[in-house]
């Protein structure tokens, strides 16, 4: 009769502490699910430094990398400056636990794995879902070697949203409207003279 009580008392005690650790972690996981979908922070409405802005070196728009994915999305334009990226006030992607915002060293991101696979640049944590941002890039950090900003989610390890940035330098050349001695003299040295 005591061995059964006993018994009875044991395992008592141990569905008290599964129960106990299946609920703690069903709770983490669901707050980290539907907390930024029920709490998400205000919109960002950081501005870029004056001195910044005399150096853009790279502009390029936020895409939605998997159109059959409803919760990984992301739109905006993104401008690239020497020592920051500047997530424009048309910015959003949907909202999530932990993302970050890096330069990706390789073009046409699409998939995770084209980030796992890579030595990014981390520039620190996404802080709102919506609107402008400034991440300062790191010194001795080369801009032209990272055709790709994205956000990540280093949660679960997944791709938001990637934007190929575009050099502004080929943006101007290609969208110019003048003659080809105009264009010309755009990409030759200062000392240099086409005729």
């Amino acid at each position: 009769m005591a061995a059964t009580r006993g018994g009875r008392i044991w395992r008592a005690i141990a569905i008290f502490l599964f129960g106990g650790i299946l609920g703690t972690a069903f709770g983490v996981a669901v707050g980290l699910f539907i907390f930024p979908y029920v709490f998400p922070p205000p919109p960002a409405t950081e501005t870029i430094a004056s001195e910044d802005t005399e150096a853009l070196v790279a502009t390029g728009e936020f895409i939605h990398a998997d159109p059959s994915d409803p919760v990984h999305y992301g739109s905006g334009k993104v401008s690239v400056y020497e020592k920051a990226v500047f997530l424009e006030p048309d910015f959003e992607v949907g909202p999530g636990p932990a993302y970050h915002v890096y330069l990706v060293p390789k073009e046409r991101v699409r998939v995770s794995g084209d980030v796992r696979d890579t030595m990014y640049v981390d520039l620190g944590q996404l802080r709102a879902f919506k609107g402008s941002q400034r991440y300062p890039i790191p010194d001795g950090v080369d801009i032209a070697d990272y055709p790709s900003v994205v956000i990540w989610c280093e949660t679960f390890s997944v791709l938001i949203s990637p934007a190929d940035v575009t050099a502004v330098e080929e943006t101007s050349l290609l969208h110019s409207s003048g003659s080809d001695s105009a264009s010309a003299s755009k990409v030759l040295p200062k000392n240099e003279n086409p005729g």
